[in-house]
């Protein structure tokens, strides 16, 4: 019976991590199977239970940080900066194939699409979390990870903290996009396989 029971238990914790949209290169790994339904695009991200303005500008120029946390499984636990000048440094801490910090390169198509993936998500001033104990969360699940996505530019500092847990049907696409984002940056053998 305390096999069974720890059998699930990691099985739950191992599963908890970050979603994965497209299979790193060189991957046999298929990628998750998209909804049926049609696509409609996520809302912006929630404040203190209240939704942002429905259009979010993409301020160019800026370094954006991305950031991930521990979970209570394997989730690789690591941070990326992306600059506007198409230099980067990925820095793995737990879980990842390279621990330490690595340099490399983006193009401006790269830099582009990070950018706008994670522009919907960008609040207009401050910060904004959603996190267990936050309106915007709800019910959640425990041992997840979370992301934070900060940006630092002309337009000041911002800052985005999101926990994978929290109910996504109050917010839904978010957790897909801020997943994705570092799919879209030269960085898949630095992290490494995701469980």
């Amino acid at each position: 019976m305390r096999l069974l029971v720890a059998l699930v238990c990691g099985g739950a914790m191992l599963g908890g991590c970050i979603p994965q949209v497209a299979p790193p290169e060189g991957s046999s790994r298929p990628a998750p199977a998209r909804p049926s339904r049609p696509a409609t695009p996520p809302p912006p991200p929630v404040s203190s239970g209240v939704p942002a303005g429905p259009s979010a500008p993409i301020v160019r120029g800026e370094m954006i940080r991305y950031a991930t946390s521990p979970c209570g499984g394997a989730c690789p636990v690591y941070s990326v900066t992306v600059r506007p000048d198409g230099t980067g440094t990925f820095e793995g801490q737990r879980f990842t194939a390279v621990t330490g910090a690595r340099d490399f390169r983006v193009s401006p198509a790269q830099y582009e699409a990070f950018l706008t993936r994670l522009a919907p998500y960008r609040p207009r001033s401050g910060s904004v979390r959603t996190a267990p104990g936050t309106p915007a969360c709800g019910q959640h699940a425990t041992d997840m990870p979370s992301v934070e996505v900060q940006w630092d530019g002309r337009a000041g500092h911002r800052a985005l903290s999101y926990y994978f847990g929290c109910d996504r049907t109050r917010s839904p696409g978010v957790a897909d996009a801020l997943g994705s984002a570092p799919d879209l940056l030269p960085i898949a053998g630095l992290i490494g396989a995701r469980p």
